[in-house]
């Protein structure tokens, strides 16, 4: 690694002189991507990160204050999950100064990280991201960033500087359990896309499944393509064709639980008797099911407008209320595990 001549923040010419390109270069890169080679982007995505430089494009203007901004990370906008907290996010800033800048990270934790460091060289009052996950160089720019950030949609102990959710596993966890004490015996789990917070809800499945003598990897069925409806009947017809004693799944999301249900009713296999299904997120779709779908409710509105209002706070010179708020999560039993029930 080349040492830097000066001290202080990086810049442009640091950045240049660690990857062996021009200035220009750089600039062009960070500016538009698609204008430099494969090649040049990875040296210079490389020499940004061993810097830890935050492209400042607005410097002299704002040398002496902050934006209006509040710079908001998602990994989807289509996603009913992040549309939720995004509304309360929205509603929560009605009426004040501060605006939403919104980012998609695409469930890439280096996109998160490049949106980090664009977000932040606009000097934003304030950041809230999705996840605890971040990379350790996105990590550093946020404990670095000196304004209020909040981490939403999960809980952990080692918040960057606030944090609002829920925990993943103990949802999976419950999720499991529930199945267990309705009688069911060989339960399967069925997981799409796998990123860290489905993998934590797995992790919390097999938990409570170990623990009753009953976890069987044979009834784990998972893939990392991005989850649908339709891809919640193709795996559940795989995991049944392959494991006909299958008599109940946990979907590590509503998508797929209703497709299992759809798959289900294709099969003439009958809910919740010969199969029980339970769902993560508890959407809209899952009460409004034939039969109605077992799920475990998240309070998305809830992370948004906490997540705005610990903002509020520490702008306002008052400390939160609390560093960590965990909403938890409630579990909605409805039909399709309901073995007392007529079957469907």
């Amino acid at each position: 690694m080349r040492k830097r001549k000066g001290a202080g923040r990086p810049t442009i010419a640091d950045v240049a002189a660690q990857a062996g390109v021009s200035s220009i270069t750089v600039s062009r890169a960070l500016r538009d991507p698609q204008k430099v080679s494969e090649r040049l982007r990875g040296k210079i995505d490389k020499a940004v990160r061993a810097l830890n430089y935050i492209p400042d494009t607005h410097a002299s203007a704002l040398a002496s204050s902050r934006s209006n901004v509040v710079g908001v990370l998602v990994p989807s906008l289509t996603n009913s999950v992040f549309a939720d907290t995004l509304r309360a996010i929205y509603d929560a800033l009605d009426g004040s100064p501060l605006q939403v800048q919104l980012g998609n990270s695409r469930y890439s934790a280096a996109e998160q990280e490049r949106l980090v460091g664009i977000f932040l060289s606009q000097r934003p009052t304030a950041m809230i991201v999705s996840g605890i996950d971040q990379t350790p160089a996105a990590r550093k720019m946020l404990e670095e960033a000196n304004c209020p950030v909040v981490q939403i949609m999960e809980t952990g102990p080692d918040p960057i500087d606030m944090m609002v959710g829920f925990s993943h596993y103990q949802g999976g966890r419950a999720a499991a359990q529930h199945l267990i004490d309705q009688g069911y015996r060989h339960i399967g789990f069925l997981g799409a896309r796998m990123d860290p917070r489905t993998t934590r809800r797995l992790a919390g499945f097999r938990s409570a499944l170990e623990d009753a003598g009953m976890f069987d990897p044979d009834l784990v069925k998972t893939t990392t393509t991005s989850s649908s409806v339709t891809l919640g009947g193709v795996l559940l017809r795989e995991l049944a064709r392959h494991r006909p004693d299958l008599d109940a799944v946990f979907c590590n999301n509503d998508d797929l639980a209703l497709g299992a249900l759809f798959g289900a009713q294709k099969a003439g296999i009958s809910v919740p008797s010969q199969l029980g299904i339970a769902g993560f997120n508890d959407l809209e779709m899952m009460e409004a099911a034939c039969p109605s779908l077992t799920s475990i409710r998240t309070d998305r509105y809830g992370i948004g407008r906490h997540a705005v209002n610990m903002i509020h706070a520490v702008l306002d010179g008052a400390p939160p209320p609390e560093k960590i708020i965990d909403l938890g999560f409630e579990l909605q039993q409805r039909q399709s595990t309901d073995r007392n029930r007529q079957p469907v």
